[in-house]
């Protein structure tokens, strides 16, 4: 059984609310009544004074981020729960899977330039965490890695984008970076890309629709961009001052 224990208002409701939101059988008490018999897991705020029997697991919580208490109570309650896994099917805006075991906890898509950010917020406490990258979207996938200093593996990703029905437009991406975490691949510490014509000729494009002046960087500042060392922004910068 979870147990909700807190004296703080404020978590007790997010706590609270966040359990039902997923669907979650539990109960609450105040900590100083003591911890029900079957209690297995017990989450309360960090300052609280709460007497706990040495075989029921505790969570410690901070009000304003629920989920990360939630997501370590529901995994103890499982029984561990599994590797964290982080699956990713890269792109102009990335979907992003955070696994742990079978289960998926978490599910993000966004721009480019933030997927390495919140990959690491995602594995930050986890032990032993494992991110896998399609292959696919090669510069994209490139700098992720180059961006992460946890064990990567390189995926073959043919096939997991799922037929989408209807009502379910936009969610391709996510649902293929679940296909990709729970597919194993190629260990990597890093992917030297020399981009194609064709990549270099989309970045250029690129460009072109984020400049005000309608025009397009040319292919040495591509192929900076291409390589991470640069964004579209920063490119169009430069192209302004030659």
């Amino acid at each position: 059984m979870i147990v909700v224990a807190t004296a703080d208002f404020e978590l007790y409701h997010e706590l609270v609310t966040a359990l039902r939101e997923r669907g979650v059988e539990f109960t609450t008490v105040e900590p100083d009544d003591g911890v029900p018999d079957r209690a297995t897991v017990v989450v309360t705020a960090e300052d609280d004074d709460l007497s706990v029997p040495a075989d029921v697991e505790v969570v410690r919580a901070s009000p304003g981020d629920p989920r990360r208490a939630i997501e370590a109570v529901l995994a103890l309650a499982r029984g561990g729960g599994g590797r964290t896994v982080v699956g990713v099917d890269p792109g102009e805006r990335p979907g992003i899977a955070v696994l742990s075991g079978e289960v998926v906890i978490a599910t993000f898509q966004v721009p480019a330039d933030r997927a390495a950010e919140v990959i690491r917020e995602e594995v930050a406490d986890a032990v032993d965490p494992l991110v896998r990258i399609g292959d696919g979207a090669r510069l994209v996938g490139a700098r992720i890695i180059d961006d992460l200093d946890v064990p990567v593996e390189l995926v073959d990703e043919t096939g997991t984008t799922p037929y989408l029905g209807a009502g379910t437009r936009g969610m391709g991406d996510v649902l293929a970076a679940v296909n990709i975490a729970r597919l194993e691949g190629e260990r990597v510490e890093e992917r030297d890309i020399d981009p194609t014509a064709g990549e270099l000729q989309r970045i250029k494009d690129r460009s072109r629709e984020h400049s005000e002046t309608n025009r397009a960087i040319d292919e040495t500042l591509a192929r900076r961009v291409a390589s991470g060392e640069l964004t579209i922004d920063e490119a169009l910068a430069e192209h302004r001052e030659e």
